[in-house]
């Protein structure tokens, strides 16, 4: 007896130590995911760790504890963006790893519901979608809130953002005020370029569609996010009416029926059924095509139909009884590990790489997979040589999940992470690693060397890219062309060069080089704000770059400024400010600066004459289409005459232009008594003439 409870002692000790670390885990796994959009682990591996938590608090209930990750939903809103309460809590759903599992919550739901002898229980099935769940309220029929779940709680608002995925109604036909929840995501082949560009700059790859669909709908700036081409899924009703008359729907097929006939873009319902057989099919058959979709998705949702059976169902302090998700594994291969390859991107942060013998997954061929980082490949025991195991997280991006050891026959070999730059042969250090901090554990490795050509190679990369200087022409295969041929060392060097120089090389030619010669030209006049982003500062986007150059007006500005005063931005950091001041501070900044500039590359921004600034302290607003020129035309004629253009329309906003089709922000300008122009009275404006 005294055995028993001595061993019944020493269990709730280890559960204890166990449920303290899962908790731990699952936490930070979880900022990651939802705060940070920047996931080390794959969501079934996550979903794991979560499984085994409500498995242990299960058996030791004295343990549990309200504040456990098992009992919240998603992450905590941003601080960076205003906080919403969700007037209808958004809830997870219990997640189901087998069909047997989801066979005992059929079975369960209809033991629950059996009382109603006279009713059938019907069930539907529909994809989950990988993707940012957003709740939309609508009040007279115009969209007036987007926001984010966060916690379930308390979200995000992201209603600028929202307004620009096209398959959002701002308006409905009808004057109805509610409240809808859907998935906001990525397509698959916006994600897969985006991710091309970002590779080709040297950039940090976004991990998954989801993750990029959530750190795109967070941007500060609406114009970056409309950049991402989101789209959305709605699938519920949360509150308010979907009939004028007030009625409400009898069951979830009705309800996305009414919602699609609202001008939604609602989730498909793979079937509605009674019989378990239906449903498995269903989820088999959507298991099977999920590669051919244009979204992420992970699972597949199950529901009970009618919404009378899901009241009387209810709800756990955390999930609904109605529902469960369905998730699939991550598909999985194995395959030869033939090496590990070290990847230097632009800011000198060393990446492994495994190469692999290709192997077809997911309905692609693969033949490389990321390593992330050091630790991975240590933690799990990953060897040249070793039959590893291969998938893609959010079935995107190909990963090693593991090595299997028992197919070694001792040709193997560990792998060394450098202790030198492999393009450059410097030492490399440690994002934040201090003096006797194991290397494992110190962070990302890098390479400090400023001349690495590795690095530079991915600098000049961005320098060149679409979103930075905007040199048409010089792609990744130019820029390692004309390294090679020893024509260019630094970004300077981009501007001197000649049609002469360029006509010889591969694939050039005499027009291919007139043609990039003048695309060099045109990206002088790029502007200080986009000049300042390609130089590749880290920590610094396009959008905190504007803001800054907004603030400080040119870049030579930027040799004074401290870390205090770029604080003063909005939205730029300590860690930020002092990035800048670091590179601002290095003497190959101010070489690199002057020989920008001698080459004319345009430093200040544009300073208007007195004489000119005939709109000055006015601010605008544009919407709809102008007849004769494009609103980013007008607001460039606007700004050159010292006007400010908003996006949005507040009390402090001066003129409305309209043209044909204005939305919302016509709407939102008589609310506030905003004067109304069109492109007639605009064209006054802009050629010095009062108004009539």
């Amino acid at each position: 007896m005294l055995r028993k409870v001595l061993q019944s002692i020493m269990d709730e000790k280890t559960a204890k130590r166990e449920i303290a670390r899962l908790r731990k885990e699952i936490r930070r796994h979880s900022k990651l995911y939802y705060e940070m959009d920047a996931p080390e682990i794959s969501d079934f591996d996550y979903d794991m760790l979560f499984r085994r938590l409500q498995k242990l608090e299960a058996e030791f209930p004295q343990l549990d504890s309200p504040a456990s990750p098992t009992h919240k939903v998603g992450g905590r809103a941003s601080e960076r963006l205003k906080k919403v309460t969700h007037a209808v809590k958004m809830d997870s759903l219990a997640d189901v790893f087998s069909l047997a599992e989801l066979q005992d919550f059929l079975e369960k739901t209809r033991q629950q519901l059996a009382p109603l002898e006279d009713e059938e229980i019907r069930f539907t099935v529909e994809p989950k979608i990988d993707g940012l769940s957003v709740s939309l309220t609508y009040e007279n029929g115009k969209l007036v809130l987007g926001a984010t779940r966060g916690d379930g709680t308390v979200g995000e608002d992201v209603t600028a953002n929202i307004k620009t995925i096209a398959s959002i109604p701002l308006h409905l036909p009808q004057p109805l005020s509610l409240t809808v929840r859907g998935e906001v995501y990525m397509p698959k082949d916006v994600f897969e370029a985006l991710n091309r560009e970002k590779e080709a700059a040297g950039e940090k790859l976004w991990a998954n569609p989801r993750n990029a669909a959530a750190g795109s709908l967070r941007q500060l700036d609406p114009k970056e996010t409309a950049k991402r081409k989101l789209d959305i899924y709605v699938f519920n009703f949360q509150a308010g009416s979907l009939y004028e008359d007030g009625h409400a729907p009898a069951s979830h097929r009705e309800t996305i029926q009414r919602l699609e006939a609202l001008g939604f873009h609602t989730i498909e319902l793979l079937c509605t059924t009674t019989k378990d057989t239906e449903i498995f099919s269903a989820i088999e058959a959507l298991g099977k095509n999920r590669n051919t979709l244009d979204c992420g998705i992970d699972g597949a949702v199950i529901k009970v139909d009618a919404l009378r059976q899901r009241m009387l169902l209810g709800e756990t302090s955390s999930v609904p009884k109605w529902a469960a998700a369905y998730k699939y594994p991550p598909e999985e291969k194995t395959t030869k590990l033939l090496d590990i390859v070290i990847q230097v991107g632009r800011t000198g942060v060393l990446t492994p790489n495994a190469v692999l013998e290709p192997v077809r997954l997911a309905g692609t061929t693969v033949s490389r997979a990321t390593l992330h980082n050091i630790d991975i490949i240590r933690k799990r025991d990953i060897r040249i040589g070793d039959t590893v195991v291969v998938r893609k997280a959010g079935d995107i991006i190909p990963e090693i999940a593991g090595s299997l050891s028992d197919k070694r026959d001792g040709s193997e070999r560990i792998f060394h992470f450098p202790d030198v730059c492999p393009s450059c042969g410097e030492r490399i250090v440690y994002d934040g690693q201090t003096e006797g901090e194991d290397e494992e554990t110190a962070g990302a490795a890098r390479c400090i060397n400023a001349d690495c050509p590795a690095q530079l190679e991915r600098r000049l990369i961005h320098f060149a890219s679409k979103g930075a200087m905007g040199i048409d022409g010089m792609g990744p295969q130019i820029v390692r062309l004309l390294i090679e041929h020893k024509l260019i060392q630094s970004a300077a060097d981009i501007y001197r060069l000649t049609p002469q120089q360029l006509a010889p090389l591969p694939r050039m030619g005499q027009q291919s080089a007139a043609n990039l010669i003048a695309a060099i030209e045109r990206s002088k006049s790029a502007g200080p704000a986009r000049l300042l982003f390609a130089l590749g500062i880290r920590h610094i986007g396009i959008a905190a770059s504007e803001a800054i150059l907004h603030m400080f007006g040119s870049i030579d500005a930027l040799f004074s400024a401290d870390v205090e005063s770029l604080c003063q931005v909005e939205d730029v950091g300590e860690i930020m400010a002092q990035s800048v001041v670091d590179f601002f501070s290095l003497p190959e900044t101010k070489l690199l600066i002057r020989r920008l500039a001698d080459a004319g590359v345009v430093m200040e921004a544009e300073k208007k004459a007195d004489s000119s600034n005939t709109l000055a302290g006015l601010t605008f607003v544009l919407t709809g289409t102008l007849p004769s020129m494009s609103r980013n035309e007008a607001g460039e004629k606007l700004k050159a005459l010292g006007a400010k253009v908003s996006g949005s329309v507040s009390a402090r906003t001066s003129y409305v232009v309209a043209g044909e089709a204005a939305g919302s922000k016509l709407e939102r300008a008589r609310e506030l008594g905003i004067p109304v122009i069109g492109e007639a009275q605009l064209l006054q404006l802009l050629q010095g003439k009062p108004l009539v």
